[in-house]
């Protein structure tokens, strides 16, 4: 199996959903850090109260790019404009097939002259990966792989990220001085702990913040001055449960599945040929009560996920002229649901009877694959997809991001999830047996935090509109 590449694969399964949603890998790991060090109510809580350390060291990817063609390979593959883009700066980055479907995103840190650096999940650094050889560009790529895929423990960098309304505060204790005033994506150098860090000043869930990284050897030193400088202001240590909630409130949405697995295009077969039977594409896995007639019908433009704002055609790009066709079209609108309590019980309640149970809910995050797609109903007809589900202690909901028909985006408007996968659920070792049930849900802003709407610059969640 190791030796087949991602196109033998698929050849071999023959239904490409059915060996999706039947892949034997659940949601994905969040390693290296314990799941609670706490409780994940309280660290929840301190994102909005006080502030929190995540500890990003060890679940991402990170993929370095160097050489004199660089910047113009990572323009060629990004929907988004470069201009005005320079060293210590950051951005979204955001590559499509040539179809026009969202393959992922990532964060890319212009470093330095020829040097950049991509963090985040897998399926947008295989994809640069991929172009780096595929096309005659004068480049080096060095790949930082996950604490997950590697046996000694150790990565390039230390990445943490402080944030929340004191994490100013405490940033300028570490510092012992004020910390740099930086516009949103903007970095520079600073010292804590005598060890030079660079500084992101980013955010997760509208609170103020910075993304701090360096050399792992620095790694227990900054770690362990951040911690002290916090101990009078309600720094709290976040888990792996608690991380992967924080998205529910911010909106930002961590699931699309990359559209590997179609496309005729010469630059899609190679793809596949290149890609292995174990890469990301290959071993994925997908869960939910939207089951599609073909893959495609998980596929995502950049306006579903409510990105359509940053697509500029200023530039060549990988998928533009189909982009540009799409530009006219209607599209999905993100929002999010805000579930109902009493049918939330209802589901859970049928875990104490001796009947049909429901597909359990996890908490914090009630996500059990790696790309959940839930169906969203409106007087009986799909309006949409849900694609990440959980409980937000802060705001005392349980929420989902959600894509829906523009004709339904109306604030207070009450429409349907459907929870759980049909017949009986999936081979899967994270689902057991359950029925699947209806739970009303209310269609609400996104971000769903008042806090999160209204702290990001030059965004689609700045107006809390849901649109981009």
């Amino acid at each position: 199996m190791s030796d087949q590449n991602l196109q033998q694969k698929l050849d071999a399964a023959g239904d490409v959903v059915e060996l999706l949603r039947n892949q034997q890998v659940g949601p994905n790991p969040y390693p290296g850090v314990p799941a609670e060090y706490s409780n994940w109510r309280n660290e929840q809580r301190a994102w909005s109260k006080s502030a929190v350390l995540f500890n990003q060291s060890y679940h991402m990817v990170e993929l370095y790019v160097r050489g004199p063609d660089a910047f113009k390979l990572l323009e060629y593959l990004a929907i988004n404009s470069f201009k005005n883009f320079a060293v210590n700066k950051a951005k979204q980055f955001v590559p499509v097939t040539p179809d026009g479907y969202v393959i992922g995103d990532v964060i890319l840190f212009y470093l330095a002259e020829e040097e950049f650096s991509l963090v985040g999940r897998v399926p947008a650094i295989e994809w640069v990966e991929f172009h780096a050889q595929y096309g005659d560009w004068e480049v080096t790529v060095e790949r930082d792989e996950r604490t997950a895929m590697r046996t000694d423990g150790v990565r390039k960098n230390y990445r943490f990220q402080l944030q929340g309304p004191n994490a100013m505060k405490i940033l300028g204790i570490a510092m012992g001085e004020t910390p740099p005033d930086l516009k949103f994506f903007n970095m520079a150098h600073i010292d804590i702990g005598g060890k030079d860090v660079i500084a992101l000043r980013h955010g997760m869930a509208g609170q103020p913040g910075y993304e701090l990284f360096g050399p792992w050897e620095d790694y227990k030193a900054v770690h362990a001055a951040l911690v002290e400088a916090g101990k009078n202001d309600g720094l709290t240590l976040v888990g792996g449960r608690a991380y992967s909630s924080n998205t529910l409130e911010s909106g930002w949405l961590p699931s699309p599945l990359p559209a590997f697995y179609t496309g005729d295009s010469q630059m899609m077969k190679d793809f596949r040929a290149w890609a292995g039977a174990n890469s990301y594409a290959g071993m994925c896995s997908v869960g939910g009560s939207h089951v599609p007639d073909s893959v495609e019908g998980y596929y995502l433009t950049p306006w579903d996920i409510g990105y359509g704002h940053i697509v500029k055609f200023d530039h060549d790009f990988v998928g533009r002229e189909a982009l540009e066709k799409m530009a006219t079209e209607t599209h999905k609108t993100k929002v999010t649901l805000a579930l109902d309590p009493e049918d939330v019980l209802r589901a859970m309640s049928s875990m104490f009877a001796n009947g049909d149970r429901a597909k359990y809910f996890e908490f914090p995050s009630a996500v059990y694959a790696m790309h959940p797609f839930d169906q969203v109903l409106c007087d009986g007809k799909q309006i949409g997809v849900s694609t990440w589900i959980g409980y937000s202690s802060n705001e005392g909901s349980m929420l989902s991001l959600a894509m829906i028909d523009p004709d339904y985006v109306e604030f207070g408007k009450e429409v349907t999830l459907v929870w759980g996968e049909p017949n009986g659920g999936t081979s899967k070792p994270t689902v057991e047996p359950h029925v699947q049930t209806e739970i009303k849900a209310i269609v609400s802003p996104v971000p769903y935090s008042s806090v999160a709407r209204n702290s990001y610059a030059d965004s689609w969640r700045q107006s809390g509109k849901g649109v981009s």
